[in-house]
């Protein structure tokens, strides 16, 4: 066996496409999961709009869904002592109300 710090770091080589690197807008995340896997799928609802389409879907291995857990509390601890308290306000209910409709 060879000494760990002997072992070279590994670089990843990550790209990100043009498209990709736009976002896809989320205001609502579902999660399931099974034994083998968690998925996260992302939704956008729009006002006055019954239907949502899931715009991004993620499956994760129970494994990697706990390191991203792990991830983004610590990226949220991060980003509260740059910038203060995130306000957490109670879950809206579903079908989400952005309150008065306005018209074209």
């Amino acid at each position: 066996m060879s000494d760990p710090k002997e072992q070279k770091e590994q670089q990843i080589n990550i790209e990100l496409d043009e498209a990709t690197s736009q976002g896809t807008y989320s205001n609502l995340a579902i999660i399931n999961h099974s034994p083998s896997e968690f998925v996260v799928d992302f939704v956008a609802i729009m006002p006055g709009t019954p239907k949502a389409k899931v715009k991004s879907r993620i499956i994760l291995t129970p494994e990697h869904a706990k390191r991203f857990q792990s991830a983004l509390a610590d990226n949220i601890r991060r980003y509260e002592d740059s910038h203060g308290e995130i306000d957490s306000k109670e879950q809206p209910p579903i079908p989400l109300n952005f309150g008065p409709t306005g018209e074209a």
